[in-house]
């Protein structure tokens, strides 16, 4: 059979046995049903007016109240016209108004962690034209800065000796709200409620507490699973910012599909409020499919995707999106399972958004550094550097620690397969460098895959759209997520 598979900006044809299986996100399994779009804004409505285990904001908020509302950046959540971000926020606005909090009072975070920070028409079509000319005149949508340590304040530590640094300004607000997205993420199981505050409005040495090997390559960590060491680093985080605070955040997160539109909105208490989600979201993202487990796993990885343009081409980059489908798919897959991926692998690391990767890809080719891992000693280092934080801060790069959360997670794609195979590389020393295996094509890979690992008659999985949608973790069938 032909299978089209991405590569670069456009796609490739392979041609693979045609005993193969596919599986598109959405498509193979369709998702649960999602609410329609003239109900979006009456569902959204109740869940705010009704939340679980606090009050509505009618009671929350009054006259004189400082007001946060803190939004994901563009990674997750989709900008159509109905997106969550987009309908909550307006609605969350008047609420607050209702209430008596005056529109001075009311400010717009992006919680963009150690991302990059949102430029102006990014953060335009994050939030539509309307809440963006509203606020943004005015000074009141900022990006969360990780190196702004005038507007950060340090609560501490966790019991288990976590540090909780934060954003001063959702410390010190009356009100601060949480829009989250309950998707599947390799990173502890879903976004949005603990995750969302944990992640993106923290300091890198709170995130360098569970972005690490320690945690990352850990067995509660792959397959995929939303009671590992990273998810309760995260619940005792927010829990710590809430209980020094004073004040419990107001989330209001939706269950996205896969075209991120809403199934479920949930509001209120994320510790009790989160339980009910992710019970909703099972239905959608842990999809038990699978009726043998595969040998061959078989993708394309476009130029531009999820953390953006570059994703498919820098090397270390490249390695963390191959090792998140393994911890989306380590249950379906062989123990000898190996991965063909068509990759450009063009030598592009795109420097502004990355500045520091070149630097740690050349680093890992020298002084005794055999696997990946061996790495992370540098990570104070690279984080702690000037040069870096100021592109973070003032040049829309990532913060360099994000590359040692990278890092971490692009070694469990070698620790859990039989060999990594990048076809269709322009620069293919590239992806050798890297621990990867390289032939020209998706065909040839697959023979000498047969020959030195698999046999002649592989059970393969083909995967297309597996970077361009929100993907699922696929599952034996009779498994559960708690398997």
């Amino acid at each position: 059979m032909k299978v089209e598979l991405e590569y670069g900006t456009g796609t490739v044809w392979a041609e693979l046995p045609e005993t193969t299986d596919i599986f598109i996100p959405g498509v193979t399994v369709p998702d649960p049903p999602h609410i329609p779009e003239d109900q979006l804004v009456q569902a959204t409505l109740d869940s705010l007016r009704h939340p679980i285990g606090m009050p509505p904001l009618s009671e929350l908020a009054h006259a004189g109240s400082r007001c946060v509302i803190v939004f994901p950046d563009r990674v997750k959540g989709g900008q159509q016209p109905t997106s969550h971000r987009k309908v909550a926020i307006r609605l969350i606005v008047n609420e607050l108004l209702a209430a008596g909090v005056r529109h001075q009072d009311i400010l717009l975070i992006c919680s963009n962690g150690l991302h990059r920070k949102n430029t102006e028409p990014e953060l335009r079509g994050i939030l539509g034209p309307e809440l963006f000319e509203e606020f943004w005149g005015t000074g009141q949508i900022l990006n969360h800065d990780s190196e702004d340590d005038e507007h950060l304040v340090d609560l501490g530590k966790t019991e288990q000796g976590d540090p909780v640094i934060m954003n001063k300004y959702v410390h010190d607000a009356d009100v601060a709200i949480l829009i989250g997205h309950v998707q599947g993420n390799p990173y502890g199981g879903y976004s949005g409620g603990y995750k969302h505050s944990a992640t993106g409005i923290t300091h890198w040495r709170s995130i360098a507490s569970h972005h690490v090997p320690a945690v990352m390559h850990r067995s509660d960590f792959t397959p995929v699973s939303g009671h590992s060491l990273m998810r309760d680093k995260f619940n005792q985080i927010s829990m710590t910012m809430e209980q020094r605070m004073g004040k419990k955040f107001f989330c209001c997160d939706a269950v996205l599909d896969t075209q991120s539109r809403q199934i479920a909105i949930f509001s209120g208490y994320a510790k009790e409020m989160m339980p009910l989600s992710w019970k909703v979201a099972d239905q959608r993202t842990y999809v038990p499919w699978a009726e043998k487990k595969y040998d061959v796993l078989i993708f394309g990885a476009p130029q531009f995707f999820h953390y953006g343009e570059g994703m498919g081409t820098n090397p270390i980059m490249l390695m963390q999106a191959i090792s998140a489908q393994v911890i989306r798919l380590k249950r379906i897959m062989s123990d000898h399972c190996v991965i063909i991926c068509q990759s450009l692998c063009n030598g592009y690391f795109h420097d502004e958004l990355w500045p520091y990767t070149r630097e740690m890809f050349e680093m890992f080719q020298h002084d005794q550094m055999n696997t990946l891992p061996d790495m992370n000693r540098y990570g104070e280092y690279f984080a702690t550097n000037a040069d870096y934080i100021r592109q973070y801060r003032y040049g829309n790069a990532f913060h360099p620690f994000h590359g040692f959360s990278m890092i971490s997670c692009a070694h469990i794609a070698e620790k859990n397969t039989a060999a990594i195979y990048i076809t269709g590389a322009m620069e293919p020393g590239y992806a050798r460098a890297m621990g990867m295996k390289t032939r020209a094509t998706i065909e040839e890979a697959l023979a000498d895959a047969q020959l030195k690992y698999v046999g002649d008659h592989p059970n393969i999985l083909a995967l297309p759209l597996t970077f361009k949608t929100s993907a699922v973790h696929l599952m034996m069938k009779g498994q559960t997520a708690e398997d």
